[in-house]
């Protein structure tokens, strides 16, 4: 029995290690179209969710900015993780005693999206990090933020920007004003309990930061397009 945990546990770690190394260069593929192991659970599980793929070129570009200043300052200028600021979380759960929480940049949050699973633990970070380093290596900038603004979980069973924008404003992610845009973005932590489309004093107050961000990022953000 114990021999078969091990084999068990043996087999699961290589699949983790395995499917990546394999999909992400798929991925790398214009015209590929990844799904999250969220949709996946909802899939196996008969739960009906909403998504809807939407190349990048037809998405307005101040929700890319607003998704970048609200998630990932940085994510132009680093190779798929922040080590500053992952440095400063872990010393700041060091001496709370706790898991550490943020610094996760896109690159980390797209990869944790496609291969792992949700909740805040040491090890699906220490799994995220070496993923985000190889996913950012094979893919370019402007593919890791069209995958991610794809797979992202913006409700209770709506992925990805463009069932979000329809859900919630009515209109292509084209369309989208910088305010919806800010508030779309600003959603995206905590998705099940933010309602970009009725949202409350602070996170209109914080919607509010990222569209001023957004509006003065054109050349910092660049590396999109």
């Amino acid at each position: 029995m114990t021999r078969r945990l091990i084999y068990g546990v043996l087999f699961v770690l290589v699949a983790i290690v395995a499917i990546p190394l394999v999909l992400v260069p798929i991925y790398a593929i214009p015209g590929v179209k990844p799904i999250s192991t969220l949709m996946l659970a909802e899939h196996f599980s008969f739960q009906p969710y909403d998504r809807e793929w939407t190349p990048l070129a037809d998405v307005a570009p101040v929700l890319v900015r607003s998704v970048m200043m609200s998630e990932d300052g940085q994510y132009c200028f680093h190779g798929g993780v922040d080590w500053d600021a992952l440095g400063t979380v872990v010393d700041q759960a060091v001496n709370e005693g706790e898991a550490g929480r943020g610094a996760s940049t896109i690159p980390m949050q797209t990869v944790k999206n496609l291969f792992l699973w949700n909740g805040r633990s040491f090890l699906r970070k220490g799994l995220e990090l070496p993923l985000a380093l190889y996913a950012d290596l094979i893919w370019r900038k402007n593919r890791t933020m069209e995958i991610y603004l794809n797979v992202a979980e913006w409700g209770d069973g709506i992925y990805g920007i463009g069932a979000a924008s329809r859900f919630y404003f009515n209109k292509s992610p084209a369309q989208l004003t910088p305010r919806q845009a800010a508030l779309l973005a600003v959603s995206l932590p905590s998705p099940r309990t933010r309602d970009p489309a009725n949202p409350s004093r602070g996170l209109s107050r914080l919607a509010g930061v990222i569209e001023a961000r957004a509006r003065a990022s054109a050349d910092y953000a660049g590396c999109v397009g």
